[in-house]
């Protein structure tokens, strides 16, 4: 038997138990882990160095990199998010509907763990932790196959939590690493139907259409982040400028950053060479149509495949559009559904644009680095979103549960 069979077999028995236990036992559990994290963090960050320096050796990009790198803070963070969830309320359990029938049935509808949740990731070891406490939270088993990138740290902080639920209520055959880094592993994971309940994977686009083009299990589809800001002609220049600027410069290895800035024709002839300027400060090299490379002589000419990438880096597109129609029309082209912004102050606009864009998340006037679920309150998130069935947007607890109709009668039978 393989072990992605064999762990996945582990996890479905162990999913059994995992209904059996209280809240209060789920978040015992959790709380040890956090604890664990921190007091181990030495362990898990002489892991992280050793695929910090296989990475430097293969030539991973610096943004990359900084995606893969744990340091004590961060670990503290990810503890901190664990202790987040602890604090939320736990859906399962939660009734949402309830009814009696004219033939006497009486009827329930409850909140279920989904069962056994496999998820795909690539290169972030939090991603590790934040899944494995939100699928063991909402009574979940979990097989997590990680990025071969983060092999070392993932198998350290799995462990490390496998040993730690060895001492508490919860099984730790509920939480399961699959080690094999060849492809085969993932494409095995998709077609474990009776195994695995859902896939959900979260990573880049070249993964995430793998997984949709090619599982049999069902597949929760976190997307890509193409994501945009467009800012209108009555924006205010120091606020779109700050937006503009964290949208990309906070974070840009992650999917809610910015990647294409649209400006109205009439603001980027009075502001656009000045905020182009902030950019170059930070080190962003900017790709843009004609139009705004009349402005901005130091940028490099944009193509459509530019439009289209995710770069996850200190790179930007920019383009000059006439109007709010225009704007529309390029994220209707370009856009993943993920994350999009219009900076404006004319209210009749910010409306439109957050009726007529199609995305998980859609803002007026605020950084779409936002998107996420520790800043919608969810606590960890287990990712974000893109597509329209079950769940959209930041996914927390109750995205990972399902109902169960309960039926209570008296003898009734169905003529």
């Amino acid at each position: 038997m393989s072990e992605v069979r064999q762990k996945a077999a582990l996890a479905k028995n162990a999913a059994a138990a995992l209904n059996l236990l209280t809240t209060e036992q789920k978040n015992e559990a959790l709380l040890r882990l956090a604890d664990a994290l921190i007091s181990r963090q030495e362990e898990i960050i002489a892991a992280n160095e050793r695929d910090l320096s296989r990475g430097k050796e293969n030539g991973t990009s610096s943004s990359l990199l900084d995606r893969l790198k744990l340091t004590p803070e961060r670990i503290e963070g990810i503890a901190q998010g664990v202790r987040e969830v602890v604090e939320l309320p736990d859906p399962v359990g939660d009734v949402l509907e309830t009814f009696d029938r004219p033939n006497g049935l009486h009827v329930v509808q409850k909140r279920v763990p989904l069962g056994v949740i496999g998820m795909i990731y690539e290169a972030r070891p939090n991603v590790t932790v934040d899944a494995a406490a939100l699928c063991l939270k909402t009574g979940n088993a979990v097989v997590l196959r990680g990025g071969s990138a983060a092999l070392e740290s993932n198998r350290a902080i799995v462990g490390i939590m496998r040993e730690t639920l060895a001492s508490s209520a919860m099984p730790p055959d509920a939480l399961q690493l699959i080690e094999d880094p060849n492809r085969s592993s993932v494409d095995e994971m998709l077609k474990l139907n009776g195994l695995l309940d859902v896939v959900i994977p979260r990573g880049g686009a070249s993964l995430i259409r793998n997984v949709v083009e090619n599982a049999t299990v069902p597949v929760i589809e976190t997307g890509a982040g193409i994501c945009h800001t467009y800012v209108d002609d009555t924006a205010q220049p120091a606020m779109a400028e700050a937006i503009a600027i964290n949208a990309k410069v906070q974070r840009p290895s992650v999917c809610n950053s910015m990647e294409t800035l649209l400006v109205h024709e009439s603001f980027a002839k009075r502001h656009l060479a000045e905020l182009a300027e902030r950019f170059r400060e930070r080190d962003v090299e900017l790709r843009g149509d004609a139009a705004s490379r009349e402005l901005i002589p130091w940028a490099k000419a944009a193509t459509d495949e530019d439009y289209a990438t995710e770069y996850n880096d200190y790179i930007l597109n920019v383009r000059v559009v006439k109007d709010l129609d225009e704007a529309l029309d390029h994220i209707r082209r370009f856009g993943t559904m993920h994350s999009e912004c219009i900076v404006t102050e004319t209210a009749g606009h910010a409306d439109r644009f957050l009726q007529e864009v199609d995305a998980a998340a859609v803002y007026h006037n605020a950084s779409t680095r936002f998107t996420d679920g520790f800043e919608f309150g969810f606590g960890a998130e287990i990712g974000i979103s893109t597509q329209k069935l079950h769940a959209r947007g930041p996914m927390g607890l109750p995205a990972l549960t399902s109902t169960k109709f309960i039926v209570t009668g008296s003898g009734q039978v169905r003529g």
